[in-house]
């Protein structure tokens, strides 16, 4: 992926997953790989994520499952992160964990949720995700994407 780090590089042959964030002009830009496509998609929730909140010691209060139907890789992650924003500005849950399996055609994901109140905020809340520069596909160590978010 371009503009990787040595350590991310190394990670990345070594079959880890993982995420990032870069600097992008009053909205957010995120980055994630991962050895699978499924794996790529999670990492790129726990970006989206953890861009304005701390999850790490959030303990899950329910489950949620969502199936993703979308056509085309640009469209499911864009489908997905979608769905993140919806649970969180409309029942007000926040991602603590995330689990994605490809099924028929279609990404069965499971949410393992919090409440906002139960997350300590670091940032603002993802608004939208842009269509501009949207990006997930397969390359040289598995899978990477690249998504701007409003915040």
């Amino acid at each position: 992926m371009a503009g990787e780090t040595g350590d991310e590089r190394a990670a990345r042959r070594r079959g880890e997953g993982g995420h990032r964030t870069v600097p992008h002009t009053a909205d957010v830009r995120i980055e994630a790989w991962g050895p699978s496509r499924e794996q790529c998609l999670a990492e790129a929730v726990r970006g989206l994520v953890e861009c304005f909140a701390d999850p790490s010691r959030a303990t899950a209060e329910a489950t949620r499952a969502v199936r993703v139907t979308e056509h085309g890789d640009a469209e499911v992650l864009a489908a997905l992160l979608e769905e993140v924003v919806f649970r969180l500005e409309v029942h007000g849950e926040v991602p603590v964990d995330v689990e994605t399996v490809s099924s028929g055609g279609a990404l069965d994901v499971r949410l393992s949720v919090a409440g906002l109140d139960a997350v300590p905020v670091t940032g603002a809340p993802p608004k939208a995700v842009s269509w501009n520069e949207l990006r997930l596909a397969p390359d040289a160590h598995g899978w990477s994407c690249a998504v701007t978010v409003d915040v």
